[in-house]
């Protein structure tokens, strides 16, 4: 028998998993949308693909998603805007005048770069807890939070 042949019919090796944080995975309820459209989208890259890597790589994305889907903690949406909580969007003023804003979501659905960071990050965790007024030492500097909704 070739070789080759008894390549392609042994089970596909999967890749380690990914990294699930140990913080509670707390999500808003975008946040829960999206990681059943992320484990829906595994789920139908493994049911596709049409290599040993790619399957691997699918195996290892569905059991990324289908742990962090088990886990998921949806939120309510803060009622009181007197202090930082998680689902608020804050807005701070830093020490040279930049004005940023951000809201505060569940580790997968974080992206600063467009305006939400996660609740265990140095920032969110600066800020829980505040009120308008409020300044909080982030990044070796200060930031005075100015809104909260």
């Amino acid at each position: 028998m070739s070789r080759a042949f008894v390549k392609d019919t042994e089970e596909v090796e999967d890749l380690p998993d990914r990294p699930i944080s140990e913080l509670p995975n707390d999500v808003t309820a975008e946040g829960l949308r999206r990681i059943e459209q992320a484990l829906a989208a595994a789920q139908a890259a493994a049911q596709s693909a049409g290599d040993r890597a790619a399957l691997a790589s699918a195996r290892r994305d569905f059991r990324y998603w289908n742990a962090r889907r088990a886990t998921a903690r949806v939120a309510p949406e803060p009622s009181d805007n007197s202090v930082v909580r998680f689902g608020h969007t804050v807005t701070i003023v830093r020490e040279d005048d930049r004005r940023q804003t951000y809201r505060i979501v569940g580790e997968d659905e974080a992206e600063p770069a467009h305006g939400t960071i996660s609740h265990g990050s140095p920032l969110a965790r600066a800020l829980f807890g505040k009120g308008v007024g409020d300044v909080v030492a982030i990044a070796g500097g200060e930031a005075e939070i100015v809104e909260i909704r």
